[in-house]
């Protein structure tokens, strides 16, 4: 049974959250303090997060950002402010989804169905490809043992690139697969985002390319070499 944890202030609303997780036949357990967060995460079972941003102790977002070093678990973010989400997307800090309060305790179960129904697709076809090898639980990609730094997003798209050798993933499918809405993304921050994993990769291997553009249509990944 998978196991939510509600990081949330508000006891009543949490309350609501947990009777229908529960009966949504998940487990699921509470803390209100930002601060005692990351701790807990380290040393018990977690499958998903529901993490409000503003927390008394320390704020949604330096937790997201300090679970992100040792943990991949899915991460929705919980705001009460909607001109939050744009800052929230854009800091990249690792969250998978959001939802803005007032919302539906339906709509919260909807959510954490899809994003652990999202991590055992992943855990089903793990990528491969020559040399390198991604491990989605600590977020840590290598190639011929060579660690690659790679951000939370650099990380998913290399994963969505490599599952499919020869594939060219367009631009919206990119930011469908990475992103939770794509339309707080454009077209120039997937390019940035593969700029960035190109000059990444070759940091550990110069003579590697893999990663190669289809004009007009997206990108490929496919070793020449």
């Amino acid at each position: 049974m998978s196991k939510v944890l509600i990081v949330e202030d508000e006891p009543k609303l949490a309350e609501l959250m947990a009777a229908y997780l529960e009966q949504a036949g998940y487990e699921h357990h509470h803390l209100e303090r930002g601060d005692i967060v990351v701790d807990y995460v380290k040393h018990n079972q977690v499958d998903l997060m529901l993490l409000d941003l503003m927390l008394p102790g320390l704020d949604g977002v330096e937790i997201c950002k300090q679970v992100r070093q040792f943990s991949a678990i899915p991460i929705i973010m919980v705001t009460a402010k909607a001109e939050e989400i744009d800052r929230l997307i854009g800091l990249e800090m690792g969250a998978d989804d959001y939802v803005c309060k007032p919302f539906s305790p339906r709509e919260i179960v909807a959510r954490v169905k899809a994003n652990l129904r999202r991590v055992e697709l992943d855990q089903v076809e793990a990528p491969r490809a020559e040399g390198f090898e991604l491990d989605a639980d600590r977020l840590r990609a290598t190639y011929k043992g060579e660690l690659i730094d790679l951000t939370t997003v650099e990380f998913q798209l290399l994963q969505l690139l490599i599952k499919e050798p020869g594939r060219v993933f367009g631009r919206d499918l990119i930011m469908k697969s990475i992103y939770s809405d794509s339309r707080v993304v454009s077209d120039r921050t997937i390019d940035s985002h593969i700029k960035k994993l190109r000059k990444k990769i070759a940091a550990v291997a110069p003579e590697l390319n893999v990663i190669h553009s289809v004009y007009g249509a997206g990108y490929r990944f496919e070793n020449n070499d």
